[in-house]
Order: C-alpha cells, then structure tokens, then sequence
C-alpha cells in the first residue's frame, strides 16, 4: 500500500483500546534472557515488527553457533536490535557481520563499539569509522570502568549494562553529563533487578557486580509510548472519551509521563483498575513549552497537536531525534508546514511553534520516512481536516501494528 486516507466527519471519539506491549520492554527481556540462558518467562511479548526481528535474529545466532564462518545479521532499520546485538555478540563465540538499512548506517555506533573494545572486546567497522556495518568477533573478556562525557543513546549504555552482571569482575559506567532519555538507563536497570540481579545508579554512577541471573518472571507492560497518540486524539477532539486499558501509574516506562503533559493539552486522565480513561477538558494552555530530552518519542505527537490546537510552542530537548529512523527534526518541520503550520527550527535541538490562524492542507500526502511515529502522529490530524492522507501506512508496524484497526473502533475509517 503506498498511501491510506484517514477520514473523520465528526470531532467526537469514542473507545476502548487495547495497546501493544512495549517493545522496549520486550526487546531488553529478549536479549536478557540469551545472556542468562534461557531462566526467564516472558509473557505479553511485543508482536512489533522490532521485537520479531530480534527474536529472529537470536535464533539464527543459536543455530549457527558452531560453525567457523562469519555470520551476516540484517538489522534494517531497527536502532535499539543493532545496538543490542553489538554488545551481546561481543561475548558470543563466533563471527559475526552486523549490518542494516542504508539509514541504520548514518546512525552512529561508535560510542559503544569503542567503549566494547576499551573492555577487551572486538569489535571493527566494515564500512565508514564509527558506524555500521561491524565485523565482531564473539569471546569472553572483562568488565571494568567506563566513561562517558555524553551520549548520543541511552541505548548504548542500556546496551553494555545488560552484559555487565556476566563480565569477570563486573561493570562501571560513569556519565559525566545529562543524558538522553535516561529514563530507559532506569528501565533497565529495574528489569536487571527482576533479574536478581544487584545494580545501582547513584551519583551519575551506574554499578553492576559480576554475578548469577535468577530465574524470574517478566510481564512485558502496555505501551506508554503508543498511547502518545491517543493523548493527541483526544486532544485534537471536540469531546472526547477513550479507555486504554492494561495501562498502570506506577510504570517501568519513563513515557508515563503522558498525563502530566497532557493535562495542559486539554486531556484529563482517570486511572482505572484495568488502565487509563482519557476525558477531553475545555481549559487548556495558552503557551507550551517543554523538554523532552528524557522522553523523545513523545516529541512528534505533542508538536502536532500544538500546532492543530494553535498553541504557541517550544519543544526543547531533540537532539537525539535527528539519528533517529529518520532525522525526525527536519521531517516534522516539513510536514507541519505542508499542513500550513508555522514552524521553525532553532538552536539544532528544538522547535518553534507559531500561531496558523489559517491551516491550508496541500494536497501531497504526509510522507512517513520510512518512520512509524511520523505516520501514526500525523493520523489525528484527520479530525482537524476531516481526513488526511499518509504515505507508506505500513510503517505502523515497527512498534503499533494494530494501528489502523485501532482509530477504526474510535469512529475513524478509512
């Protein structure tokens, strides 16, 4: 399918959604249970395209493990699969060749490859230094300390944290700065604890002793992450009433931070026993501004309902978007002005949104960029316009592959 046209004739939503589970849960679980040799129960796995790809690309690593030759893994375009797999086939027996899209190979992997090899690995760059693809070669070597002035990921070190319970002598990681999205850094490390596993994060300072995996039980939450663009719907909605259910306050995901932010949009949130309502509310902000340097996949759908609710805005804190699935700063500039919006870039890592008094929608479809967030955060939009047309709709299921079925059972169609 090269395009799908979303419409809406009213501006009012009703339903009750069931979200997928969280990729990034599922993906930590996946590699932690090879490193551990199978002692986890994993239940609710994502049925992300992501998450399907790495527990593919695990069992081939399993059933190729005693052969001599060099293994070739196809990562495409999933940053958080490649990142995992360097750190994970380091210690691995065997040659591996660690390559992906064209895409994945304009996104940096040097701060993890470099800091493997500073701890005894091997890890070498088949194409341009610092970036994919990568010739590993699996062995065992020891922890140790590392440094990090900054980071581009917080995969990288989430990365190397998952290794460090079974490195002789164990891992430091010392951040001698703010990084982004350290709310998954804290996700891993309580999935590490689920583990049995002793860790700590004090002081900038994140420690993890050598030591044994318990067998444990994981249950792989919904995704905060996807309900991003409910939040937008019943934002963008003239009345409102939407129940995503499996969702908890007290979650493992920095993204629950959905209702705090939201609130301001014009979305009230009522936790459930069995999840969250979302309520539209007339009063909402006249001016918005906030960082989302911990929370960049939220980014995308707060822009966008700024913009279609006129809001004047300033979303900080995006340097990590422009190596994401695409330069995600620059698409969301380009496709908000083809909706008419003013919108701006400023300083490299934010955005400025100005008063539309007019939103013209041009006729060319709203490209996704190969992005699934790009796709699913400008879908909403189809209330503001009464319907909207998105480029490469599949896309959706790299982390929501339910979507479209979804906005069907909230009054959508298409």
């Amino acid at each position: 399918m090269t395009s799908l046209t979303i419409h809406k004739k009213d501006r009012i939503v009703r339903g009750k959604i069931s979200l997928p589970a969280s990729k990034s849960l599922s993906n930590r679980a996946l590699i932690l249970n090879q490193i551990c040799g199978g002692k986890l129960n994993i239940r609710n796995l994502s049925e992300a395209d992501d998450t399907k790809l790495l527990s593919r690309l695990l069992n081939q690593t399993e059933l190729q493990k005693n052969t001599s030759e060099t293994i070739s893994l196809d990562c495409q375009n999933a940053g958080t699969v490649f990142r995992f797999l360097t750190s994970y086939l380091s210690l691995r027996p065997g040659k591996w060749f660690l390559t992906g899209s064209p895409r994945m190979k304009e996104r940096p992997i040097g701060q993890l490859a470099d800091s493997l090899n500073l701890l005894g690995a091997s890890v070498s760059y088949a194409g341009e230094n610092g970036f994919p693809p990568l010739m590993i070669e699996g062995k065992t070597f020891a922890g140790g300390d590392l440094e990090f002035t900054d980071s581009l990921s917080s995969q990288f070190i989430s990365a190397l944290m998952m290794i460090g319970p079974v490195l002789q002598g164990g891992l430091r990681i010392k951040l001698k700065s703010r990084l982004a999205s350290t709310p998954y850094i804290r996700m891993t490390l309580e999935m590490l604890k689920i583990c049995g596993i002793q860790a700590e994060f004090s002081e900038n300072i994140i420690s993890i002793p050598e030591q044994e995996f318990c067998t444990a039980e994981i249950d792989v939450e919904p995704d905060w992450s996807s309900a991003a663009f409910w939040y937008e719907i019943a934002a963008l909605a003239d009345d409102a009433d939407l129940e995503l259910t499996g969702l908890e306050k007290h979650s493992l995901q920095g993204d629950a931070i959905l209702p705090e932010i939201f609130i301001s949009l014009g979305v009230k949130t009522e936790f459930l026993s069995t999840g969250v309502r979302l309520i539209k509310r007339p009063d909402r902000c006249h001016r918005f501004e906030f960082g989302f340097t911990d929370i960049p996949d939220l980014a995308q759908a707060v822009a966008v309902t700024c913009a279609a609710l006129n809001i004047p805005a300033k979303i900080t804190g995006l340097h990590s978007l422009k190596i994401k699935e695409t330069d995600r700063i620059c698409a969301l500039i380009t496709e908000l002005k083809k909706c008419g919006f003013h919108v701006n870039e400023y300083g490299g890592s934010a955005i400025r949104i100005d008063n539309t008094e007019l939103k013209t929608l041009s006729p060319e479809p709203i490209h996704s960029y190969g992005d699934h967030r790009m796709a699913m955060a400008f879908a909403p939009l189809a209330l503001v316009f009464g319907s909207i047309r998105i480029e490469n709709p599949e896309v959706v299921s790299k982390s929501y592959p339910g979507f479209w079925d979804d906005l069907i059972k909230a009054g959508f169609n298409y």
